[in-house]
């Protein structure tokens, strides 16, 4: 005769604990045999249950961001879900729940079948990463604050905390921009422009001027300078040394800044902000002191 070996895949995607399995060979006799018991074979084998909890990572434009933050009216919202698992994928949007609660206080379920005022894309994760991704698009068309919930879990049903991940965040959906203000000041070495942009274009035509108190331009940093900006809040890339366009090293003292914004052509209109107290005419000031 001959051997035959036979091959099964079994799933223990729903079994944990210790388990048997037993096998039979022959089991109805089809080939005939003096003697059967010798065609029963037993196994044990223990099966770990996936206890570990996915890992949630929730960004906006692709940032962290804190509560109560200003964010663009229209942001792209990314929703990541980890799984150690490498067998168990997160292919489905079962393992996602969102919810945003808009500015009139209604809390509503989004669907991600929508064809409303947003969007949701559903990223499957592939093995061994077993990362999913859900991608949403919302436009927000009411200034104030929303919230946004997300109940997550994977396959298994562990979920991805104790409790929701929630933040709230503000939209102002008109474009304006806050006064700049310099930090540090007074500074030594370098100091970066902070403001805030809201609404959900960023400028095109940016220039900040640095003069003297007598009204001489000093230096003029233009958006290609400045680096990435953000609706929201924003501290620059760009950090002035105290130098003057000639890369010459400027006297200790009072210096006046202000800034230049346009969108589509026009002015952007200043924000109401704490700082404004600090400013005359528009004009800030910075103490250099080395």
């Amino acid at each position: 005769g001959g051997v035959s070996i036979a091959a099964k895949e079994i799933n223990t995607e729903n079994i944990s604990g210790n388990i048997t399995l037993l096998v039979e060979v022959n089991p109805n006799q089809e080939q005939k045999e003096k003697f059967a018991f010798n065609n029963f074979g037993q196994y044990s084998f223990f099966v770990s249950a996936d206890r570990v909890n996915p890992l949630l990572d929730v960004t906006f434009d692709g940032r962290h961001i804190i509560n109560r933050e200003i964010v663009s009216s229209k942001p792209t919202i990314s929703i990541d879900l980890k799984d150690n698992s490498q067998f168990i994928a997160l292919d489905d949007t079962g393992s996602f729940e969102l919810y945003m609660r808009s500015p009139n206080g209604q809390e509503e379920l989004l669907n991600f079948n929508s064809r409303g005022n947003y969007s949701i894309e559903f990223i499957p994760a592939s093995l061994p990463s077993n990362k999913a991704r859900v991608i949403f698009k919302p436009t927000l068309n009411l200034d104030g604050f929303y919230r946004l919930r997300v109940r997550a879990k994977d396959k298994s049903g562990n979920e991805s905390g104790n409790q929701d991940y929630q933040v709230e965040f503000e939209v102002v959906n008109k474009s304006s921009i806050t006064n700049l203000i310099n930090y540090p000041n007074p500074f030594s070495t370098s100091t970066r422009f902070v403001f805030t942009l809201t609404g959900s274009e960023i400028p095109q035509e940016i220039q900040i001027q640095i003069l003297t108190v007598t009204g001489k331009v000093v230096l003029e940093i233009d958006e290609m300078e400045l680096g990435p900006l953000r609706i929201g809040t924003n501290i620059t890339e760009f950090a002035w040394n105290g130098k003057d366009e000639f890369g010459d090293q400027l006297a200790n003292g009072v210096y006046l800044y202000r800034v230049k914004m346009k969108l589509n052509g026009s002015d952007i209109e200043k924000r109401q902000s704490a700082v404004d107290k600090s400013f005359v005419r528009n004009f800030g000031k910075m103490y250099l002191l080395r």
